[in-house]
């Protein structure tokens, strides 16, 4: 490789956490080290930018982390940092450490931030995909979203032996504000009635004539998935309607909530994270800027942060067909 663009860097974690992060952050610094780049982590992402809370980071303080959840970094929603004047404080402390690159772990407002810290200041950005909901343009898989699948798989299996034990009816709430993906999938793999998601034109009276259907073919309980962000009804409403025009049916809700979002990463998202913490470094050392790394058939590849933020992942229809066939 030809001489590096950057002398040295720093990595965030930034956003919602997601398990794999800490496996991207082990990548950034191992890769750095082995090109002979100094590498900073800075605590609770962009806040640490602007509160000078960095530390010099070598392959022993990554060490027995590509297993845990979280990040050791921690991570935060910074307020400051949508200011010029918080910005400008990043900056000043990213001079005063010589930092000409950043990596930046986390989703669609973490790569907001650096995109726009790049256009003020001029300092070399990427942005690492690190997000549960699989939300965002330029890679197949976000680090963290094969994790959190399948502990929605998980939990949903273990709700489907006490409704088929007690003969009820489950509205599972899995996450997803903006993106289905989860829903579908976790859905698909568990054999639900019914998946309701914010990309699907959903509606009530297609929900019980789902249940009706059910009860011809005979069955007695039943597992209905729904996107946090499904607009017809929230979960709680869902089921109250149910109840009202099936009031023999037994209900329950269950929120799956964070629990999605920790865990042991999944092999699959340790080696998406290694490959991207290293394609991040590799990028900035090319003179890659702006771009998000990724994975596209299992290939790395490099998207603008503009890109990748205004355009999101599409739901596969071929899946939402199959899993209406196969609820029967």
């Amino acid at each position: 490789m030809k001489e590096s663009a950057v002398k040295k860097i720093a990595v965030l974690t930034s956003g919602g956490d997601s398990p794999g992060m800490n496996a991207a952050l082990r990548a950034v610094v191992r890769t750095a080290n082995y090109y002979n780049i100094e590498c900073y982590g800075v605590r609770e992402g962009y806040n640490g930018l602007i509160h000078d809370d960095f530390l010099k980071m070598g392959p022993r303080s990554v060490k027995n982390i590509i297993n845990q959840g979280g990040t050791i970094l921690k991570s935060a929603r910074s307020q400051e940092f949508r200011t010029k004047e918080g910005r400008q404080q990043a900056y000043d402390n990213c001079v005063k450490y010589g930092i000409d690159g950043l990596v930046c772990i986390g989703g669609d407002g973490t790569f907001t931030g650096a995109k726009i810290f790049n256009e003020e200041f001029g300092i070399r950005v990427i942005g690492v995909p690190g997000t549960i909901d699989n939300d965002i343009f330029g890679t197949d898989n976000t680090i963290g979203y094969d994790t959190a699948l399948n502990t929605a798989m998980d939990a949903i299996d273990k709700i489907r032996d006490t409704a088929t034990s007690h003969n009820r009816v489950f509205f599972v709430e899995v996450m997803g504000r903006d993106a289905g993906f989860i829903a579908l999938n976790s859905g698909l793999a568990t054999g639900a009635l019914d998946i309701l998601i914010p990309e699907k034109k959903d509606s009530i009276d297609e929900l019980f004539a789902n249940f009706r259907i059910a009860e011809k073919s005979g069955k007695s309980s039943s597992i209905v998935v729904v996107a946090e962000g499904e607009k017809v009804e929230n979960v709680y409403g869902l089921a109250e309607k149910t109840k009202e025009a099936f009031p023999d049916y037994d209900i329950r809700v269950a929120i799956l909530g964070h629990m999605q979002r920790g865990g042991s990463p999944s092999c699959a998202d340790r080696v998406l994270a290694s490959r991207l913490g290293y394609g991040a470094v590799t990028g900035l050392m090319e003179g890659q800027t702006n771009v998000m790394a990724g994975m596209r058939s299992n290939e790395l590849v490099y998207t603008p942060i503009e890109e990748a933020i205004k355009k999101h992942n599409e739901i596969n229809q071929d899946l939402l067909l199959i899993s209406e066939i196969l609820a029967i």
